[in-house]
């Protein structure tokens, strides 16, 4: 169940939020100013490349690193290939995980690293492997972790990971968006040295402006009428959320809501991209989940009877209207189940900014769902 009185309390909301969600969400935009300076200061915004990398690799645990991958694939497009090494293990702990290169891997490649730990063993020892491969070596990590003595050997690039501005050291959860742009902001100036993606100081100022504007229209004190986040927070309360996005950076936020609305507040999610997902989530609106699947919901008990899971479609677009779109397509399938369905596009500006605002007001939504569902703060 939903507090949704609680949505507009915000001392409540703070007091609740003891993983610091919000507060992470809040200074995402301070976050993307810090890690760019590491970033200058590690010598990236320096480097003189040869050339393009053939392709990109990325290793690292959890969602913040599986984020990362995602998202820089997907601004990299076709100018090289990104892969993300999936890690292997009897267990998700930083001494169980292991990665390794594949057999291609070469001096022509590109290694990055990106961990909010620092002390996982595998990662150590996939940069050692990257050195014999002749591999080059970059990684984000907390400084003075044993990673860096790892790299350092590897004749590799440590960028210290940015702290969040209000405290040492946060990451109890490094799926918030703290870690995030952390360790997603040095690799965009790298990337953009190499010539795979455009993130120019200038452009990563406007992502952290672009931030930080969201960051006002979705904080905890503007009332959920006017904010778009607590509003997608309410629409999503005992409902199994669709996330259809649409355009190439709107998929990576999709799949990352999902994920985090799973690991942070406890929801299941399923998410797709358009215009594929409208016969891969079809069918649930027609089954179990539909608006009306349940006749007899109605005379339901619902003091002592839990409330079944509705299908909601969440409609995220980085494009903006008009061209050539599924959306209409995806509006009128959903009209005609009698399907709920909320929309997000982000105001003009870069892809960059506009990817920023879609990551922002969903990871405001899924902060204030964690929090006035309970038991998940």
């Amino acid at each position: 169940m939903l507090d949704e009185s609680l949505l507009d309390a915000p001392d409540d909301l703070a007091r609740a939020d003891r993983r610091g969600l919000l507060r992470g969400a809040a200074d995402a935009g301070a976050r993307v100013r810090t890690a760019a300076r590491h970033a200058a200061e590690a010598g990236l915004g320096d480097l003189r490349p040869d050339g393009r990398p053939r392709a990109v690799l990325i290793a690292g645990p959890g969602t913040a690193a599986t984020g990362v991958a995602d998202l820089l694939g997907a601004l990299a497009g076709a100018s090289a290939p990104v892969i993300r090494l999936h890690p292997t293990g009897v267990a998700h702990a930083a001494g169980a995980l292991r990665w390794t290169l594949p057999g291609w891997a070469g001096p022509v490649d590109l290694l990055l690293i990106a961990t909010t730990d620092g002390t996982e063993p595998g990662l150590a020892v996939l940069s050692e492997q990257a050195y014999r491969r002749g591999c080059t070596v970059v990684a984000v990590a907390p400084e003075r972790s044993p990673l860096s003595e790892a790299v350092d050997g590897a004749h590799g690039l440590l960028v210290p990971m940015a702290k969040a501005p209000y405290q040492e050291y946060d990451e109890s959860a490094a799926a918030g968006p703290g870690a995030l742009w952390a360790l997603l902001t040095p690799l965009l100036v790298l990337l953009d040295r190499v010539g795979l993606v455009t993130a120019a100081p200038h452009t990563l100022q406007l992502v952290a402006d672009r931030l930080d504007r969201t960051a006002e229209r979705c904080g905890p004190a503007i009332a959920t009428y006017s904010n778009p986040a607590k509003t997608l927070a309410a629409e999503l309360a005992d409902s199994l959320p669709l996330i259809w996005s649409e355009g190439a950076a709107a998929g990576p936020a999709g799949r990352r809501f999902a994920a985090t609305l799973a690991e942070l507040a406890g929801r299941p999610a399923l998410a797709a991209d358009l215009p594929e997902a409208l016969p891969a989530h079809g069918v649930l609106l027609s089954g179990d989940f539909a608006a009306g699947a349940d006749p007899d919901d109605f005379f339901r008990d619902r003091v002592e009877e839990p409330q079944a899971l509705r299908a909601r479609i969440v409609l995220l677009r980085d494009r903006p209207a008009g061209g050539l779109t599924a959306a209409p397509a995806a509006r009128e399938l959903a009209l005609s189940h009698d399907t709920a369905i909320s929309e997000l596009a982000p105001e003009e500006g870069t892809e960059l900014e506009q990817l920023a605002e879609l990551l922002a007001v969903t990871d405001f939504a899924t902060a204030y769902l964690a929090l006035a569902s309970g038991g998940h703060s």
